[in-house]
This record gives structure tokens, sequence and C-alpha cells, in this order.
């Protein structure tokens, strides 16, 4: 998300799937350890000298914005109403991450992603003068959009290039059942999924890369953080990571801005993930 937009909406996955999910996701920080300390000694070595790459999801790997747009032109015309939905999903980030760095801040009690996105929505919708326009069916559409996500067309074969020599891990401000039901659904084989829900805190705090690097096992040093967003790789070159951007040009639709200048906190550069595999002689 900007800082990583935080979570799947649960009424678009049955009960049983959801509980399905949870359990899978309570599981994966003992597995993780475990698979951690044997990665550890049979991953092969790289002359970059990382061991473990860590994923930032919304934006980064999966493309939220076709979604958004498919849902809101259906409901454009089921109401036949003209809402112009432009600079919407920048507004709901923006929402969101507002509400992120209070809780980072100690200002306000964690609460899960879910819910951070549900209050952002409705806030955005309140500032532009939509909140009498939309019904609560038409609130849970929207919110849909973040388990609809699709990934971008370089994210299934990029992340199993780069899983051939290092650990490969989802890092996200996501819930770890929406995660898991994502790279399930759209084929990301992840070596680990780790969110900021194993420690009720989110990204860019320096809590969430710490644990990654207990989970995966590797100091700080040995991962590297890959997203398209700079707040993200900030905190993570803070808390001692190497850092990876890969912008998104089209990650809130055609009006977004791409920021392609270079910082002293990014270490490499890459158009998308095939191109980093080769950055890395990983491919």
């Amino acid at each position: 998300m900007n800082a990583e937009r935080a979570d799947t909406e649960p009424h678009s996955i049955s009960r049983r799937s959801i509980l399905g999910f949870t359990a899978a996701a309570a599981a994966l920080p003992i597995s993780t350890r475990i698979g951690a300390a044997q990665a550890a000694t049979s991953v092969p070595s790289n002359p970059s000298g990382i061991k473990a790459m860590t994923f930032d999801i919304q934006g980064t790997l999966f493309d939220y914005y076709q979604p958004f747009a498919r849902i809101t032109n259906s409901l454009n015309n089921r109401k036949a109403l003209h809402l112009n939905w432009s600079g919407f999903l920048g507004d709901w980030n923006a929402a969101a991450v507002s509400i992120i760095q209070a809780i980072i801040a100690g200002k306000r009690t964690w609460i899960p992603p879910g819910q951070i996105f549900r209050e952002s929505l409705e806030i955005v919708l309140s500032t532009r003068g939509l909140t009498s326009q939309l019904d609560e069916a038409d609130h849970l559409k929207l919110m849909s959009v973040w388990s609809q996500m699709v990934p971008w067309h370089d994210s299934v074969e990029g992340i199993g290039r780069l899983k051939r020599k290092v650990t490969v891990a989802a890092l996200s401000n996501a819930s770890m059942a929406g995660v898991v039901a994502l790279a399930k659904r759209g084929g990301l084989p992840f070596d680990a999924v780790l969110t900021g829900e194993l420690v009720h805190s989110y990204k860019p705090s320096p809590d969430v890369y710490q644990a990654a690097s207990s989970y995966l096992g590797f100091p700080p040093g040995e991962i590297m953080m890959v997203a398209a967003h700079k707040i993200d790789l900030t905190a993570a070159k803070a808390a001692g990571f190497k850092t990876a951007y890969i912008p998104r040009p089209l990650e809130t639709g055609p009006e977004t801005k791409v920021d392609r200048s270079p910082e002293p906190y990014i270490d490499v550069v890459a158009d998308d993930l095939i191109d980093l595999s080769k950055k890395f002689d990983l491919g």
C-alpha cells in the first residue's frame, strides 16, 4: 500500500475457507522457523550475499486497480450513477496510512487490517460526499477489491526464479489469511507468509522487519526487502535490510505518479521481478 494496503475482504471468502486459512496462518511461525533453519544450509550461495527476499504484496506483487475499475464500473452502471472514481484509490491508501501511522505511534490501539481499510473507506466516501449514494452492499463490494487482486504479469515467474537461489517470503500489512488466499489462488510459490499480524503492528514499524528476520532465521543484512513503495524501503534499510525498488506505473491506475529518482536507501532498481532476478544472476 502505499505503506501497504491492509486486508482482503472476508465477505468474499466462505467461512470454512477463512477458518482453514486462519489455521494455516497460525501454524506458519513455527513451520517457518523450522523451514528457515533447513533453508540456511540448503540454499545455494550467490554473489550478492542475500539469503532471503521479502516482498510487499499490495501494489508490488498484486494489481488492485483492475478489480477496482471493474467493481466501480459495475456499480455505476447498476445504479445509473456517474461517479468520478479518479484518484479514489490514492485517497483510500492515504487514509489507511494515516491510521497505521497512528497505531505505530501508540496513539491508537492495534486493529486488524480489514478494520483499517473499512474505516478508511468510510472516511474517503464521506470526504467525497458519496456516503448517501452508496449502501452497505456497495461498501462490501468496494472492500472486496483487496481479495480480488491479481498478480502482475511478472510476479509468478519472478518469484519462481528468485526462489531457486534464495528463500522468498511475503511481508505484508494484510492479514495472514488474506495473503495465504491470494498466494494460493495466484500461484505464487512463497516459502513463507509473514504479516504485521504476527507482532500486532504494521510496516513501516521496525518491529515488523525484525520479526521477519527472526522468523526467517537470517540476519537483516542477508535479507532484501522488495517493494514498490519508498516508505517501505526506507524503513527496511533502517532495519538493516538490503532493498530493491520495483516501480509499478499502473498501481492506482493511469493517474499513478511513479517516483523513479535514486535514493541512498535503495540498493537496486529493477523494472520488474524478472529484471531483478537477472540483476542478481538468480534467474
